[in-house]
């Protein structure tokens, strides 16, 4: 009955969280002309609830698991399930499961005293019961609680004139002793589950796209509140953005993993101060085709994934969030919150979450390629003007042989009329 309460407990858990998470709204389709004359706080506002996030910014995922008929598998689990149950819920079952144990017992230790006839010769010296100074349900109750407890008050024993209540002695010892390693197991996982660690993880409230080393970078920056390190950390990223084969299927959330250092190992982190992560827009990067004014149009999701041990305890801890396209700003830059002080590094947590704008240009990593291998110049920032002068030049350089070419097609037109004639 317990463990079959603790699955419902569960299912019905998961169903209050993912109520409590954001849903989207599905908005009634308009005609264009009233799509058009709508306010535009209105029409931004509507735009914001279509976004549905697949992690939120706390790290949770916010996906519902449905019609499982399988529900058995949480009791094949049961361990898991426990630990998973909020604590209201763990410490009900807690007491629920040491107290029916007790009385379970109790209830036999009365039966035994009952069917001996030891309820009969109470007060008789003559007679020797099963338990001494056992003269009822209550007393065995409280026998049941000192035998599996083992405190032993000495006042209520079992004598040697009973076997089958030295054989109940043994059982109740060895299922007593189960029953409290599960328990006490069950509470301590509970107790050092590293979740409340990865609330000191922190992550910026948004990644931006600006240039570093003369490449276009995607950049998000993540910090540790604690002084206790995060041993053997480690970052990845994941794009999550539906797409459809060449052979039409449609693939809802497709994953893609995005570069943030995996060949060069700047992935592992040492994270003692706050670190920029920075991923390097290249051919591989999905993003490679994306300009700053088509940003704002796709729908994507990267989800960042912090992992590593807790020093203290030696758990792994794992910290998620992620940023959707209104929290990626183009063309801005991370305030510096690392300064040297008389001997030490101070850390200001104020400017975490600051950024601020810098030059940037408005192409996708792959025009910007494009321009520089036409160009015959570094890919840099400080010739990006030369580059958008360059592609005047050919384009007028185009006109011109256009004009040119007409020019010859008319003078062959002539020449074969002349011919005729």
């Amino acid at each position: 009955f317990l463990f079959a309460m603790a699955a419902n407990v569960l299912e019905e858990d998961s169903m209050e969280q993912d109520i409590e998470s954001p849903v989207t709204i599905h908005q009634p389709k308009l005609p264009k002309q009233a799509r058009e004359d709508l306010p535009k706080n209105i029409s931004k506002e509507c735009a914001k609830r279509k976004i549905q996030r697949y992690v939120r910014k706390d790290g949770k995922c916010n996906v519902h698991h449905g019609n499982v008929r399988e529900t058995y598998r949480y009791l094949t689990d049961i361990f898991t399930t426990l630990v998973d149950l909020k604590w209201r819920f763990n410490l009900l079952i807690f007491v629920m499961v040491y107290t029916v144990t007790w009385l379970f017992f109790g209830m036999i230790w009365w039966l035994i005293a009952y069917m001996r006839g030891d309820m009969d010769h109470i007060g008789d010296s003559t007679w020797t019961p099963c338990v001494s100074n056992l003269n009822g349900f209550v007393s065995a109750f409280l026998f049941s609680i000192e035998t599996e407890t083992t405190i032993g008050y000495g006042y209520r024993v079992i004598t040697d004139k009973c076997p089958e209540g030295i054989i109940l002695l043994l059982v109740q010892s060895v299922l007593g002793s189960i029953v409290n390693a599960f328990m006490v197991g069950c509470m301590f996982v509970k107790i050092s589950q590293p979740k409340k660690r990865a609330e000191t993880l922190v992550f910026s409230t948004n990644a931006v796209i600006s240039m570093r080393d003369g490449k276009l970078c995607l950049m998000f920056r993540v910090g540790d509140l604690r002084n206790s390190h995060i041993v053997e950390a480690s970052i990845r990223a994941k794009l999550i953005k539906s797409k459809q084969t060449k052979e039409g299927e449609f693939i809802p959330l497709n994953q893609t993993d995005i570069n943030v250092g995996y060949y060069t190992g700047d992935d592992r982190l040492f994270l003692v101060s706050p670190l920029i992560i920075s991923h390097e827009i290249n051919q591989q990067s999905p993003f490679w085709e994306i300009s700053k004014a088509q940003l704002p149009k796709e729908e994507l999701e990267i989800v960042v994934i912090l992992e590593g041990m807790v020093e203290a305890t030696g758990m792994t801890c794992q910290a998620r969030s992620s940023y959707i396209t209104s929290e990626i700003l183009w063309g801005y830059r991370f305030t510096p919150v690392l300064t040297l002080e008389d001997g030490f590094y101070e850390v200001d947590y104020n400017s975490f979450h600051e950024t601020y704008e810098t030059n940037t240009p408005v192409y996708s990593a792959k025009e910007l390629a494009e321009m520089a291998s036409r160009a015959e110049l570094p890919l840099t920032w400080s010739v990006s003007s030369k580059l958008d002068q360059h592609a005047e030049l050919e384009t007028e350089e185009e006109e011109k042989n256009q004009e040119d070419q007409n020019e010859r097609n008319g003078d062959v037109a002539n020449l074969e009329n002349e011919s005729k004639v």
